[in-house]
Formats: structure tokens, sequence, C-alpha cells
């Protein structure tokens, strides 16, 4: 397995160009049975990384484009009634797949977003339409993109569904080089269209099932519950890590530390997803923005100020 999931990434590397830190850490939130919350500028690829994913690891896509108009029943589905049978019969909506796509989320409706919230919930596997449950196929992965709060026709994402998503990344523009390389590329053909699945979707799911077994020492346990403490505990956050956040961030880690080839975390694998597990559920007062401090900031002097325990065998 370790073999396929490097033939993972460097395939998923020949399609996004010099973004290996960003990709693997998707690889890892869908290792953790995670949703990726992807807020950036458009045409940095955050579609594009969505659709290569999907691709390389065999699953069944959907794509939802969030607007206005968009209803709850273009998500969850609907119940409608059949003459020939007399029977009212399901219509799956987009969550029926195993990968959604759920662009632009920030320019739809609250209702809307809530009804996508239902089916986010940790444990959550079914769809609950007219009274009825139907089960969604797993695994289950939402990739949502948001533009910039700001930009025409959006508006912020309530607290609640941020909370939902076990990571929040941002694409960034390529360096120099690797617009050339990504140019060059492009000249005769899409690598995308040529992507074709090197892991199936059940052994994603076998995958997901080796990741929750990775050993974590109660010393690591201590690490994460102080800095979760230390979120509450700052001056100049309002909101800290809640228990749903620090959970989240054990899996997390626990996939970080999957991906080294390791069945035990340790100290660094907490530090490398700290802050993009952490910072898109942080609430800054005032005082934090009349400094310009970001909550990335904030959690960076956080992991700087925690003592690390130490790891037999470091």
């Amino acid at each position: 397995m370790a073999d396929k999931i490097r033939q993972l990434q460097k395939e998923l590397g020949t399609i996004i160009k010099g973004k290996k830190e960003v990709t693997d850490k998707i690889i890892m939130a869908v290792l953790a049975r995670g949703h990726v919350l992807l807020e950036d500028v458009p045409g940095v690829g955050k579609t594009t990384t969505a659709l290569a994913l999907c691709r390389l690891m065999g699953m069944d896509f959907n794509r939802i484009q969030f607007t206005p108009d968009v209803v709850p029943s273009d998500v969850t589905g609907f119940t409608m009634y059949e003459k020939q049978t007399g029977k009212f019969i399901y219509r799956p909506g987009a969550v029926m797949c195993n990968m959604l796509l759920a662009d632009e989320i920030n320019r739809t409706s609250s209702k809307t977003q809530a009804a996508l919230l239902e089916v986010m919930e940790e444990g959550n596997v079914t769809v609950t339409v007219d009274n009825e449950t139907h089960p969604v196929p797993q695994p289950f992965v939402v990739i949502a993109t948001e533009n910039p709060t700001g930009s025409s026709g959006t508006q912020m994402l309530p607290e609640s569904q941020l909370d939902r998503f076990m990571i929040s990344l941002s694409m960034g523009y390529p360096d120099h080089e690797n617009l050339v390389e990504l140019l060059r590329d492009r000249q005769t053909t899409n690598p995308l269209e040529k992507a074709t699945a090197v892991i199936t979707k059940e052994e994603v799911v076998m995958l997901q099932d080796q990741v929750q077994k990775v050993y974590m020492a109660d010393s690591i346990l201590n690490y994460i519950a102080t800095l979760a403490e230390a979120t509450r505990n700052h001056p100049m956050i309002t909101l800290g890590l809640s228990p749903r956040g620090t959970l989240a961030l054990c899996r997390m880690t626990k996939a970080a530390a999957f991906m080294e080839e390791r069945d035990y975390v340790i100290p660094e694998d907490v530090k490398r997803v700290f802050t993009d597990v952490t910072a898109h559920r942080m609430i800054l007062d005032s005082r934090a923005r009349y400094q310009e401090q970001s909550a990335k900031d904030i959690l960076e002097e956080i992991l700087k100020d925690t003592e690390a325990p130490k790891v037999e065998g470091e």
C-alpha cells in the first residue's frame, strides 16, 4: 500500500506543479476521513486538484456549483411520486458519490449550506429526505472551494460550517519555475485528461482503517490537549479549538505519520498539520486585527511556546 501512496503522490505532482505540501495534506485528510476547504483566488488549481485526486483514487465524482439559487434538494436529493407504481421514489442529490466538489460554497444560501452540513456531520453516513434515510457511498469526501470573503457575491461561512472541515488550505500561486513548467506541459495536452486510477476506492477504505490504528502515546495526547487549551486561553483568541477540532487534529496527525510510513505518531507530525487543522476554526478579537496578526501567526507562536514531548527513538 505504501507504494500506491507514493505513486498517487507522484501522479498528482505531475498535474499540480510545485504544491506537494498542499496536495500531500489533502491526501492525509482523505485518509483521515476528513473534509477539505480550499480558500484562494480563482484560477490557482483548486478545482483541478479535486478532479485529479478523484480520478487517481478511482472514486465516483459529483460537482455542484453553488450559486444563490441552489436549493437543499439539489444537494441531498428529493422524493417524487411515480404514477406507474403509485409510490414515492427517491431521486439522489449531488452528495450521493464518493467525492463531492462543492465549488464556491460561500456563494449559496445558509439553508443550502446547512443541507450539506448535515451530510458532513462526523459519523453520519446517511441522507435524510422526507424522514427516510439513504446511505452515502463510502469513502465519502467533500472538497469545498471558496473565494476570499469580499469577492463579489460571497459571504462568510458560519463557525458551525467551518468546524466540519478537517483542514483549510490555500493553493497560492506557483513560483516562476513551476509556472514555466505548467505552461510547457499545457502546450499540447492537459495531464488531467490522461489521469487514471492508481488506487481503488475499496483500497482507500482499507487505508482509512489502517490510519485509525496508528498508535498515539499518552505524551502525544497530552501535547495535543495542551495546544488546544493554549488556543482557548490565548488573550487574542475569542474562540479556541473545540473538542471536535481536537479530535480532527488527532486524526490528521495519525494520517501524517502514516504518510511517512510509521505506525506511531511523533511531535513533528502534530506540528506539521496543527495550523491547517486549527486556523479556520479560530475567532480572533479586535486586538489581533488591530495588530495585524492572523490566526496562523498566533498558532505558530503557540507551537513555539509549547514544549513538545520527547519520544523514544527520536
